[in-house]
């Protein structure tokens, strides 16, 4: 057995694993600008707050499972308006312009949006 073949049937739990992990990380980009925690390095614009509540609400969304399609795919929108907008004004590598995280983010919520949110969801109780 190969082993592509071995690790087949794990796939669902380690996308599960990957859609948790990133929104845990998203969440925090939500709280760090709306309740300063962790302590942000600027301050809070309109755009900002807007983005704030998108990455809070979107994140918890992502975090359980829930409309984690649509959700995803305003996520990966957002993610590509922070980095056309924030980041590439700075300079064009996303090495250079701190906007390899808003690029990794729109990415994987562009994947979740197309591969679903894989074990542990509650999209998943809903089909039932």
């Amino acid at each position: 057995m190969s082993l592509s073949e071995r690790l087949s049937p794990y796939q669902p739990a380690a996308l599960a694993v990957l859609r948790i992990v990133t929104a845990i990380l998203f969440i925090e980009h939500g709280t760090q600008k709306l309740f300063g925690f962790p302590p942000a390095p600027y301050e809070i614009t309109t755009l900002f707050f807007v983005a704030a509540v998108m990455e809070l609400v979107g994140g918890i969304l992502i975090l359980i499972g829930l409309f984690t399609r649509p959700v995803a795919f305003l996520l990966s929108g957002e993610m590509a308006i922070a980095y056309f907008t924030v980041h590439m004004p700075i300079n064009f590598f996303p090495a250079n312009n701190q906007g390899d995280g808003a690029v990794l983010f729109c990415f994987i919520f562009l994947f979740l949006v197309f591969a679903g949110a894989g074990e542990w969801a509650l999209d998943n109780r809903q089909r039932r």
